[in-house]
């Protein structure tokens, strides 16, 4: 796109610090510390840059902004920067546990590095269970979610059993809110695990890669279809949920999509597979290079304009079935919307600055080793032990939080630290995944206009922008609902006697 040529006409006099980038053929968005934005068309920003906007109607709109330097609420953007902030004083609240390496499923891109359903020694041991919980429970965090995760969790699933048991017993004196989630492939799911894990409140996460044809392609069970055992089940616990007199549009099973070459050219497909499921989020992930996707790449990997390109059909396409009255979200515009329209960090790990790996997230293995975020423990499992912090029965909270490693990926995953990334008009929205950067680029830091995680952030926060500079209503509408965070507060474990 053409830029505009302001050269000799300059007058920095008049800004407040800004950041500024081109998103259309006619428009420039601006932002600041801390998360304001406009989107100027070619004249208005010519004023703004050039020191003339004054007696001009976009005067008043820079300056409730905090765009000009006379009047600059200095108060005003503290309390919102610290707002953004707040996370930084939890402590991780997310422990992933691994209880298994086994599954049932073999998916071309299998991020966790699965092992065969024989391979016993990879089933996390009940002392080792007990010596995770113990660990995540002195998280200075208030609030902690235990993920399971594997493998397939329903492989060993005494060991699921006896971790919420314990949590929950040792939660009558720790005083946490407590949150227990799963990720399974559901093909092992039954009735009376079905139940157990209802009566625990225990959320429910699958994936579902698209239509049937598509599932299956990259998700593959012996002797059977993968998409025909996971929508059983999806179905049969929304089912589950309404006869529990839960809104269905509030609890539901999560499903989460892994975009792969397959999937580029069925956008609405996948998003009407979705809705025909009750799934009322779709998360149109890019694919990662964790485990076997590294190994598998000619196969399922593409160009990263091509998936932008899938992401805004979908999108517009949800968005079209949100003006027909269907509820959905789309969860990647859901994060960054929180952020640009309320001022508010979700607290996505992987999208804030700096990222939560060992400071929001750690991730417990099968065998006891601990590590800064589930993607460190998917490199170990491939050789590369660079994000081990210690092990349950060996390591201290305060060593394993306070890991070198730990605050190397701070400091890396620090926005205004990152060469391309302090001067970047995305900055107060953004986030960066230095496991990503250490896989693909061989450091942690990593160098982001060569990053395929860049190129994703920045292309969603174009399509977004671009659409709330266009101002059609029913995006505006929809695009507030999607950021409107209700508490799931049946799956709360809250602390004893509150």
């Amino acid at each position: 796109m053409q830029l505009l040529d302001l050269r000799g006409s300059l007058d920095a006099r008049t800004q407040a610090f800004f950041r500024h980038r081109r998103i259309g053929p006619d428009r420039t968005l601006l932002t600041n510390l801390e998360g304001q934005w406009l989107v100027l068309d070619d004249e208005d920003f010519r004023r703004f840059a050039t020191g003339a906007t004054e007696g001009t109607p976009v005067h008043e709109r820079l300056r409730a902004k905090n765009f000009l330097r006379d009047g600059y609420d200095e108060a005003k953007a503290r309390e919102t920067i610290a707002a953004r902030k707040r996370f930084l004083g939890y402590g991780p609240n997310l422990h992933v546990m691994v209880v298994t390496l086994r599954c049932n499923e073999t998916c071309v891109y299998c991020h966790a590095s699965r092992a065969d359903m024989d391979a016993v020694e990879t089933d996390m041991s009940k002392e080792t269970a007990e010596r995770s919980v113990d660990l995540a429970f002195q998280s200075t965090s208030p609030a902690i979610t235990i993920e399971f995760q594997g493998g397939e969790p329903l492989v060993n699933f005494e060991v699921v059993q006896h971790i919420i048991a314990y949590a929950e017993e040792k939660n009558r004196t720790a005083g946490k809110t407590l949150e227990f989630t799963m990720v399974s492939n559901l093909a092992l799911m039954t009735e009376e695990r079905l139940a157990y894990l209802l009566d625990h409140r225990v959320q429910i996460c699958t994936s579902i890669d698209g239509p049937k044809a598509i599932h299956d392609k990259q998700r593959k069970l012996p002797t059977m279809s993968a998409f025909d055992e996971a929508t059983v089940w999806i179905k049969r616990i929304n089912e589950a949920y309404r006869a529990r007199g839960l809104d269905p549009s509030l609890y539901h099973v999560e499903a989460l999509l892994t975009t792969t070459r397959a999937a580029l050219d069925a956008p609405e497909a996948i998003v009407d597979t979705y809705e025909e499921l009750g799934c009322h989020a779709v998360f149109l992930r890019p694919l990662d290079p964790f485990g076997f996707a590294g190994k598998t790449a000619k196969m399922v990997e593409y160009e990263r304009r091509r998936y932008l390109d899938f992401y805004a059909r979908a999108t517009d396409y949800i968005l079209e079935k949100n003006r027909a009255g269907v509820q959905m979200i789309e969860r990647y515009a859901a994060i960054f919307l929180t952020k640009i329209l309320r001022g508010e960090d979700p607290n996505f790990l992987d999208i804030r600055s700096p990222a939560g790996a060992g400071i929001g997230q750690l991730a417990y293995s099968y065998d006891g080793n601990v590590y800064t975020c589930d993607e460190g423990r998917m490199l170990a499992a491939q050789g590369d032990d660079t994000f081990r912090l210690g092990h349950v029965d060996e390591s201290r909270y305060r060593d394993i939080v306070g890991h070198p490693t730990v605050r190397a990926m701070v400091i890396a995953s620090n926005l205004d630290s990152q060469p391309d990334c302090v001067a970047c008009t995305y900055n107060p929205y953004c986030g960066i995944q230095t496991t990503h950067n250490h896989k693909t680029q061989g450091s942690v830091f990593g160098r982001m206009r060569e990053s395929n995680i860049c190129a994703v952030h920045k292309g969603i926060q174009d399509y977004l922008f671009n659409k709330l500079a266009d101002g059609e209503p029913h995006v505006l509408e929809a695009f507030e609902r999607w950021t409107t965070i209700r508490a799931r507060e049946h799956f709360l474990h809250a602390p004893a006697g509150s």
